[in-house]
């Protein structure tokens, strides 16, 4: 191994660290009551790395949540995830509808918890405000594309006249962090018990 490539691998290393323990802290305490210097100080590096690798602490939290999304550090877009090409390369419509929910599904048990700091800071900071309100965009431009391909399959209309478009409205709500927190995390369902929820609703919901 080069000098090269092990102080790329320790750069790396030190970065996810650094996520690591700002998700922890951001969940546990939340948005406000962390501090960059909280961070430094769990991930064993100085204030400044903390600065030079992320630049704000909103930055931070977002790339927090980037990751937290994905499971990785891949730059890789949702919709060229693996799971999510499944989804729509799904055979029939309800197989779409039921790998849906176990795709958001694996995807809340990682992100929930951070999403929940992200709605919660953009009460508050008009940069993260914004964040949220990218995030919904992006989660609803996955749930339309997903909708566009069960249109293709389902057998006939969809029910009660709902297009690609409504569909994907509905899908944002049943599969998103608010509904899959109040069940799971106040009501104390178990994730098994949510997903076989989502996916029967949204079969009762969309399909003719």
């Amino acid at each position: 191994m080069t000098a090269a490539v092990t102080r790329a691998e320790k750069t790396r290393r030190t970065r996810r660290r650094m996520l690591d323990a700002a998700a922890g802290l951001f969940c546990e305490h939340g948005w406000t009551a962390t501090t960059v210097q909280d961070v430094a100080r769990a991930a064993e590096v100085g204030v400044q790395t903390v600065y030079f690798t992320f630049g704000t602490k909103r930055a931070l939290l977002t790339e927090v949540l980037d990751t937290a999304i994905a499971g990785d550090a891949d730059p890789v877009a949702t919709l060229d995830r693996p799971w999510a090409r499944a989804v729509v390369d799904a055979p029939g419509a309800r197989e779409q509808l039921a790998r849906q929910a176990a795709g958001a599904r694996a995807v809340l048990e990682r992100a929930a918890p951070v999403l929940d700091v992200v709605r919660g800071a953009a009460a508050a900071d008009a940069e993260m405000a914004q964040v949220w309100r990218t995030n919904q965009r992006q989660r609803h431009t996955v749930q339309l594309r997903f909708a566009e391909a069960l249109v293709r399959k389902a057998d006939g209309p969809l029910r009660d006249g709902h297009d690609a478009a409504s569909a994907a409205d509905v899908a944002l709500a049943l599969l998103g962090p608010e509904t899959y927190g109040l069940l799971v995390t106040t009501q104390g369902w178990t994730p098994a018990r949510w997903e076989h929820w989502a996916a029967d609703t949204l079969t009762r919901q969309l399909l003719p």
